[in-house]
């Protein structure tokens, strides 16, 4: 089995939670995309990232099922891990910095791949809803309070590759607070947190705790 590390993203305040990333820090162990997308499904996480080149932050991304050009939870982890000022991804290139407890990302709304942003009237329906049958991929939100921006939300994929909620999900946060056009503190899955905060030019910023667990 190949090396990797496992990361917890977007911890909770109480360092709990999180959602769970694979990192391969040699991805040169494993060059071809078909190699990539067999150990990412093997390993389970909701995505695994390879890193092609750790001091100029080069990363590629794969969730069980298919490669993605940009995602944030892999970024925000990846970030932290090599400690870089920027990652490059198929999307474009992310900034990156650290923030005592908290590691930042920034990047376009566009990169973030089709979501269905629905809102619900309140947190507890949020916290009430059953998984949805697989074919579209759900961010289930609902403020909790409105004027603090502080939101509850839950994700679920749709891909039907065995990830049925994602614990925590950066890119469709990124894409809500792009929508809302306002820094968000939001409480997804079991109990994560994202913070993020527009920025000039069409950018984003998320950010959130990073765990080693492994």
């Amino acid at each position: 089995m190949t090396d990797y590390d496992v990361l917890r993203v977007f911890c909770g305040p109480n360092g709990g939670y999180g959602n769970e990333l694979g990192v391969v820090r040699e991805g040169s162990v494993m060059p071809g995309r078909d190699e990539r997308q067999a150990f990412a499904a093997k390993v389970g996480f909701s995505e695994t990232v390879f890193v092609d080149d750790p001091e100029r932050g080069v990363i590629d991304i794969y969730t069980p099922t298919l490669r993605l050009p940009f995602a944030g939870h892999p970024c925000v982890g990846a970030a932290w891990l090599l400690d870089v000022p920027e990652l490059v991804t198929p999307a474009g290139v992310v900034g990156a910095r650290q923030d005592g407890e908290f590691c930042w990302i920034e990047a376009r709304a566009q990169w973030v791949p089709p979501r269905t942003l629905r809102r619900y009237g309140s947190a507890a329906e949020v916290d009430d809803l059953t998984v949805p049958p697989p074919g579209e991929w759900v961010y289930a939100w609902a403020w909790e309070d409105e004027p603090a921006g502080r939101i509850r939300a839950r994700a679920f994929p749709g891909r039907g590759d065995g990830i049925d909620e994602d614990e925590a999900t950066g890119a469709a946060a990124l894409l809500l607070t792009d929508r809302l056009g306002r820094a968000l503190n939001i409480t997804q899955g079991a109990g994560s947190q994202i913070l993020t905060a527009p920025q000039p030019g069409g950018w984003t910023e998320v950010g959130g705790r990073v765990h080693l667990e492994r």
